[in-house]
């Protein structure tokens, strides 16, 4: 591989990430904005359907990235056939690890930049979730006592 190459594919990292951070506040902003106006107007169950739509974005957004990855290690031609692409960057960027994958020295470094780009999405994704979870379930609320102190 090219020190091109190698270049492309981290930046290619490092944008995805960025653009991934930015969807899911996207979402998550939107989840909580609906969720005040719904819960506002007493209209609970819409609740739980934002949460749903929330899922399926942020499922939609990981399987984007797989293809994602797959295109660029097509663009790079890392493997000679290309049907096996999208497998591999499906399991790479879930860190899986079936697969017995042989890639070429010049691409050893790969898998584990789109593994990193993987788990740092998914943890992003997770985080999201779960407050959004935590405000579906009613935990944000702050409680005050009488006395006007936070508890």
């Amino acid at each position: 591989m090219a020190n091109q190459d190698l270049w492309i594919v981290i930046v290619a990292a490092c944008l995805m990430l960025a653009l991934h951070a930015i969807a899911v506040l996207v979402i998550a902003a939107t989840y909580h904005g609906t969720d005040r106006l719904m819960t506002k107007k007493r209209i609970y169950g819409a609740s739980f359907v934002s949460y749903f739509i929330a899922i399926l974005l942020v499922i939609a957004m990981h399987l984007s990235e797989i293809v994602i990855w797959a295109y660029i290690c097509v663009a790079l031609k890392v493997f000679p056939t290309n049907p096996q692409t999208f497998y591999f960057a499906g399991e790479m960027y879930t860190t899986v690890g079936f697969g017995n994958w042989t890639l070429t020295q010049s691409w050893k470094i790969l898998p584990i930049i789109i593994s990193f780009s993987g788990i740092f999405a998914v943890s992003m994704s997770g985080a999201a979730l779960y407050t959004m979870m935590n405000s579906l379930l009613g935990h944000n609320k702050v409680v005050v006592p009488d006395d006007g102190s936070k508890l």
